[in-house]
């Protein structure tokens, strides 16, 4: 009997249940693209990293099927192959009656056989200005080596037969290839003069144009197909002792475009002769993910497909909510030191941090600010807030993660601008990714330094705080805060290890803690009390944190698991997981907070964390979990975690057939979490409103 889902299959089950809310009828069309624009995106970033790691260690590690949990990495990778050519076929058909769908609200995405005479001029002039000074074309057939190509990009690849003037030769076949500029929106808006709205997409706009592309040719025929590939995309670290650690990531981010290529993707339509040269001239082989596709790839810009002002074909969009009590007006601060607040973003307003520290970086009393970045939004109002506090002269502390994935030529142009404006920045701990969400300020009243701060389950990015759910804890609980300061004074002095006296922090306590709380659940279960463990993450994937909740559950306590993503646990299995129940949400906002609650008889210790139960964030990363102390507090997250539970409109059971089977109750009413959580933090403001 298997006692763990294998990781990579999961999460690729989690990708299908993005699929499925594309495929969901109920949910607005062009957010129906927007999912799929998501599902593409998230499958990139899959072979980028996880495909490609399965394939390092099948290259580089002889242990790799004891790895990889009794599968060899083979096996594993033909197994995704597999699963990845079922999915991309379902997002086609999905694709298709979505179009359907918009053609019958007079939205229509034509290709380039189906331009109006009225539009021919429109298209040929946007070719002319503003696609054709952005397009790099390639002939192939005399170049000794084949061009670099981004996985970023998409590629035309293209075919032209040439006119032979003597009848008995072979016709000479000429290949060459087309990058999509991604400088320039890929949807292209039409001008319209009736209700009918039309969109084509850049790719067919260049396919029109062909002809203006290579006109110097004389050819018989031309054919275009699009390919896309994506490369291997782990850093790679030199050990030049002269380079800072800011050239040697900047350095790795660029060879990251020549890294080892594990995924190829191809139009089904395209000539078999074509396709072989493509593969010949790039070394494609076996080893790679080898994908047959439809017309157009890269469905990531469906995120970004344009609303067209069709509102109505949208989620409405609930204003974020003021947090009862703390006023964006007068001093934040002020109210803090009187209780502690909680914000859920994107409920309520992110504003909050905003005002935090363009408060700290204002007030006379603030000597200094110490925080954590992780992923940042273009053009940062927390960036900002911390350079206006150095310049009101505090002395401004930041640890920013040069190696959050993806985000690294971001964060070193943030780092080199906060340099320039005299902040202190630290990079880290050598072999620890610094992931943990943590913000304190020093303040000077009556001679005494006083702490404020607040703690995050999800980044300081305004942008993002849009649309993932995350809970922040705003207080001046002078012992949390003094925990938060040995966390910073770990980045600079990485070989002492610190006491911590209320905070749980990874690498060296995190786990032993958890297990503790664990244990105390077992115990009162086998004493005959009261013992229920409720978790929120966003993955568990730890074998031994499994086996922990299963020797739980074999006790006697009751666990709730909502985990939006991967789940290698295997719930509801008698003898092992018989009183463990497991659900993922996938809604309209991305489920990102975690929040871990303990019964502890009848006497709730609640947590919140920057640490889903992977073994990365237990063991190999900076991780901060904080426990709830206000009442209020602990009260409104448990209140959160079971309205989250109740879920049976976008939850779907987590199971070892890993089918996503949706979560019915029966005959209860639909019940939509992340809308019930809305009118939860409304019906508390009003509330609050009433007795004022």
């Amino acid at each position: 009997m298997n006692k763990y889902i294998d990781r990579e299959k999961s999460w690729l089950t989690f990708n299908a249940r993005v699929l499925q809310e594309a495929a969901d009828s109920s949910v607005p069309l062009l957010d129906r693209l927007r999912f799929l624009g998501i599902f593409s995106n998230n499958l990139d970033e899959f072979f980028r990293v996880r495909y490609a790691a399965i394939r390092r260690l099948k290259f580089e590690n002889a242990d790799a099927e004891k790895i990889l949990g009794g599968i060899s990495p083979d096996k594993l990778l033909k197994e995704i192959t597999e699963i990845v050519i079922q999915q991309q076929s379902e997002s086609l058909r999905i694709l298709s009656e979505i179009e359907q769908k918009l053609e019958e609200e007079n939205i229509f995405i034509i290709n380039e056989k189906e331009i109006s005479r009225e539009q021919e001029n429109f298209i040929r002039e946007f070719f002319i200005q503003k696609v054709s000074p952005a397009v790099v074309t390639i002939m192939l057939n005399d170049l000794t080596e084949f061009p670099l190509l981004k996985d970023t990009s998409g590629y035309l690849a293209v075919k032209l037969v040439m006119n032979s003037s003597d009848e008995d030769e072979k016709d000479e076949i000429r290949y060459a290839v087309v990058e999509i500029p991604n400088t320039i929106n890929r949807f292209v808006v039409l001008p319209s003069n009736s209700e009918k709205q039309h969109i084509i997409l850049l790719d067919d706009v260049i396919r029109y144009n062909l002809n203006y592309l290579f006109n110097i040719f004389d050819y018989q025929s031309i054919s275009a197909h699009m390919i896309k590939i994506t490369r291997d995309a782990e850093l790679e670290f030199d050990s030049d002792l002269s380079k800072s650690l800011i050239e040697k990531i900047s350095d790795s981010v660029k060879e990251r475009r020549i890294g080892e290529t594990v995924r190829f993707v191809y139009d089904q339509a395209i000539e078999n002769d074509t396709l072989a040269f493509f593969l010949e001239r790039m070394k494609i082989d076996s080893s790679d993910s080898i994908i047959p596709g439809g017309r157009y790839h890269n469905r990531r810009d469906y995120m970004n497909f344009p609303n067209l002002g069709r509102y109505d074909l949208l989620y409405k969009q609930n204003a974020p909510l003021p947090i009862p009590g703390l006023s964006l007006e007068g001093s934040i601060l002020e109210k803090i030191k009187q209780q502690d607040h909680l914000l859920h973003a994107p409920y309520q307003s992110f504003s909050y941090i905003i005002k935090f520290l363009r408060e700290a970086a204002l007030d006379p009393k603030v000597v200094t600010i110490k925080i954590t970045l992780y992923r940042l939004a273009k053009n940062s109002q927390i960036v900002s807030s911390l350079i206006n506090a150095a310049k009101n002269g505090k002395k401004v502390t930041v640890q920013i993660e040069l190696q959050a994935r993806f985000d690294e030529a971001s964060n070193i142009s943030y780092a080199e601008q906060m340099q320039t404006e005299g902040i202190e920045l630290i990079f880290g701990v050598k072999g620890l990714k610094v992931h943990s969400k943590v913000c304190v300020i020093e303040r000077l009243e009556a001679g005494k330094v006083k702490r404020y701060g607040f703690i995050s389950t999800g980044n300081f990015n305004e942008n993002s705080a849009k649309i993932y759910t995350d809970v922040t804890l705003f207080t001046a609980n002078q012992f949390i805060l003094k925990d938060c300061i040995k966390v910073f004074e770990f980045f600079e002095v990485n070989y002492k290890v610190h006491r911590y006296k209320h905070l749980f922090v990874s690498p060296h306590y995190t786990r032993t803690k958890f297990y503790k709380l664990i244990d105390r659940e077992i115990m009162n279960a086998l004493s005959g009390k009261e013992a229920c463990i409720k978790l929120k993450m966003n993955s568990l994937t730890d074998y031994k944190m499994i086996d922990k909740l299963y020797d739980a559950s074999n006790a006697g306590v009751k666990i709730q698991l909502v985990i939006r993503g991967i789940c290698c646990l295997i719930p509801g299995v008698k003898g092992m997981s018989e009183n463990i129940e497991a659900i993922s949400i996938v809604d309209n906002y991305l489920e990102h907070s975690r929040i871990y609650v303990f019964c502890n008889d009848n006497n709730p210790e609640v947590y919140i964390s920057s640490a889903d139960f992977m073994t990365r964030n237990l063991d190999a990363r900076v991780e901060v979990t904080c426990p709830i102390y206000d009442q209020r507090i602990k009260e409104e997250l448990i209140e959160v975690f079971d309205i989250g539970w109740k879920a049976n409109v976008k939850a779907r059971y987590h199971s070892e057939d890993l089918r996503n089977k949706y979560r019915k109750n029966g005959e209860e009413k639909p019940f939509r979490a992340q809308l019930e959580l809305y009118n939860y933090y409304r019906n508390k403001l009003e509330v609050v409103t009433e007795k004022i």
